[in-house]
């Protein structure tokens, strides 16, 4: 066992891990932070999406111990207090979310590119999500939602 720090959703979390937990295990059986999927295991299906320094990474194959100093969102951090984000009402507004299992994983490959590319096309919207896998929806309606959180997130910046 090893004692890390962990910066998630803007806490520090000082945990005893083993050198072989996953930051989807701490996320999941640790912390109790269920809103990131355990699909795959294998970092194919986009599922356990989280935000690591703002980039979207799949937390199933990054080693806890890795990432001290980093900052970690998970899909429970992303809410405004009772508020959902502009991204996660996006998908809402827009029908994304059939079944919901590959919804935050979504919802934080959203964030990652809306983050760097605050408009963009419907190809780079394709090439973002080429990581995340939905049985459900047919990505049209997840396309949608994302270029729809890019212009609410505009307009919400004009403000």
């Amino acid at each position: 066992m090893k004692e890390i720090t962990l910066h998630i959703n803007g806490m520090d979390y000082q945990l005893q891990v083993e050198e072989r937990w996953t930051l989807l295990h701490v996320l999941r059986e640790v912390l109790h932070l269920t809103g990131t999927k355990y699909g795959c295991g294998t970092a194919d299906c986009g599922a356990c999406k989280v935000l690591v320094d703002g980039k979207a990474e799949n937390s199933c194959v990054l080693l806890a111990r890795n990432l001290e100093g980093k900052e970690i969102l998970t899909i429970e951090g992303v809410s405004r207090g009772e508020q959902l984000h502009p991204v996660q009402q996006a998908f809402v507004d827009a029908g994304a979310i059939q079944c919901g299992f590959c919804t935050p994983g979504m919802v934080m490959t959203t964030l990652a590119l809306l983050g760097q590319n605050p408009d963009p096309s419907r190809a780079e919207i394709a090439a973002a999500l080429e990581g995340n896998l939905c049985r459900c929806t047919g990505y049209e309606k997840i396309v949608e939602a994302v270029e729809l959180a890019a212009s609410l997130l505009r307009e919400e910046a004009a403000r």
